[in-house]
C-alpha cells in the first residue's frame, strides 16, 4: 500500500520560510555591525583622554594611517574567504614598492640605475605583486603544498630580496607621481598644510566598496564564498575551484603592493623595515577576524572587515595621543583586540567569535 506524503500548501509554508529569511538577514546585519558599539566606546575614551581626539585633522590622520592597512586587509579577507591564508602579504607590502623605487633611482641613490619613468615603475609594482601571488597560488593549489608553510617561506624570501637588492639602504628622493597615492590630499587649500581628504583614504574606501559589491553580486564573488564553504560541493556545481583559489592569491598580493605604495608615499621613502619588520600581518589578521571574516572560509564581508580596520586605527591613534610607551603598545593593542572579540561575540553571536 502506497503511503501518502503530506505536503503543506504554499500558504502554510511561506510564513515560516519568510520568517526564517528575515531572521537570517537580521543576524547577518548584526554580525556586520557588531564592532560599532566597541568603536563608539573607544571614541568616548579617546575624547576623555584628549579633547583634540574629535578634531577633523585627527580623524583625517586616522583615515590616512588606516588606508594602507585596510587595502591589505581586503586582500587577506579574499584569501580567508576561500579557506586559505597568506602570511607573505606583509613582505609583498615591502618588496613591491622597493623594487619599483629601485628601478626609478640612480645608482648613487642605491637604485638600479635604470631611471625608469615613475609611471612605468607603478606597473612594475603591480607586476611584482601579481607574480608573488601567482607563485603562491600555483605552489599551494597546483603543487598541493601546505599554504601556511608556502607563504611563511615566501615571507622570508621576499624580505631577503627587499633587503638585499638595496644593501639594507632605505630609498629616498622618490618622484611625486610615485608618492602621490600616499601623500596627496583632495580639497586642501594651497599653502594651508591642513584639512582635505587623503587620496589614500578615498582609494581604500573605493576598494572596499567595489570588492564588497563584487562579492555580493558578481558570480565569481559568490563562487569565492562557495569555495570557502565547501570546496568539493563547489567543484561538483561546476565552479572552477582551482582558478578561483589562484585568483584570490594574485588579487591579495596586488592589493598588498598597493598598500605598500601608500605607506611609501606617507613616509616619502621605501624603508627596508617596511612590511615584514613592522609585523603588519598581525593587525591585518586581527582586523579581518574581529571584523567577522572566518578563518574557516565561506563567511564574512567587507563591511565587517572595514570596521575591524577602523577599530585598530582608532586604538593606535589613542595610544599615540596618550603618549603610551612603545614598550606597552603591543600589549595594549592585543588586549583591546581580545576585548573587542568578546564584545563582538556577545553582540553578534557565536559565528562572529569563530
Amino acid at each position: 500500500m502506497t503511503e501518502a506524503v503530506l505536503v503543506a500548501p504554499d500558504s502554510e509554508r511561506r510564513p515560516q520560510s519568510t520568517a526564517a529569511g528575515i531572521a537570517r538577514r537580521l543576524l547577518g546585519g548584526t554580525r556586520q555591525v557588531a564592532l560599532l558599539p566597541v568603536i563608539g566606546v573607544l571614541i568616548i575614551i579617546g575624547t576623555v583622554i584628549n579633547p583634540n581626539f574629535l578634531a577633523l585633522n585627527n580623524f583625517t590622520e586616522i583615515g590616512q594611517f588606516s588606508s594602507s592597512l585596510g587595502v591589505v586587509v581586503v586582500g587577506e579577507s579574499l584569501v580567508l574567504l576561500t579557506g586559505g591564508l597568506d602570511l607573505s602579504l606583509e613582505s609583498t607590502y615591502g618588496l613591491a614598492p622597493m623594487v619599483a623605487a629601485w628601478t626609478i633611482l640612480s645608482r648613487n641613490l642605491f637604485g638600479a640605475g635604470l631611471e625608469l619613468s615613475p609611471y612605468l615603475a607603478l606597473l612594475v609594482l603591480l607586476a611584482v605583486g601579481a607574480a608573488v601571488g601567482l607563485t603562491n597560488g600555483l605552489l599551494i593549489v597546483k603543487g598541493r603544498l601546505n599554504g601556511f608553510i608556502v607563504t611563511l617561506g615566501m615571507t622570508i624570501l621576499l624580505y631577503g630580496l627587499q633587503d638585499g637588492i638595496v644593501s639594507d639602504q632605505s630609498l629616498f628622493g622618490l618622484p611625486a607621481p610615485f608618492t602621490y597615492l600616499g601623500s596627496a590630499y583632495l580639497f586642501r587649500s594651497a599653502g594651508s598644510g591642513t584639512g582635505g581628504i587623503p587620496v589614500s583614504l578615498v582609494v581604500a574606501v573605493a576598494i572596499f566598496v567595489v570588492v564588497g559589491l563584487f562579492l555580493r553580486y558578481h558570480r565569481v564573488g559568490r563562487a569565492i564564498y562557495a569555495v570557502g564553504g565547501n570546496r568539493e560541493a563547489a567543484r561538483a556545481a561546476g565552479i572552477k575551484v582551482d582558478r578561483i583559489r589562484i585568483g584570490v592569491y594574485v588579487a591579495a598580493a596586488v592589493f598588498a603592493a598597493i598598500g605598500g605604495l601608500m605607506e611609501a608615499g606617507q613616509t616619502s621613502q621605501v624603508s627596508t623595515l617596511q612590511g615584514y619588520s613592522e609585523g603588519i600581518i598581525f593587525p591585518v589578521f586581527a582586523a579581518a577576524v574581529i571584523g567577522g571574516v572566518s578563518l574557516q572560509g565561506g563567511r564574512g564581508n567587507m563591511v565587517g572587515a572595514a570596521t575591524g580596520v577602523i577599530l585598530l586605527g582608532i586604538v593606535t591613534n589613542i595610544l599615540n595621543i596618550s603618549q603610551v610607551s612603545n614598550y606597552w603598545i603591543f600589549a595594549v593593542q592585543g588586549g583591546v583586540i581580545l576585548a573587542a572579540l568578546v564584545l563582538a561575540r556577545l553582540i553578534g553571536g557565536r559565528a562572529v567569535a569563530e
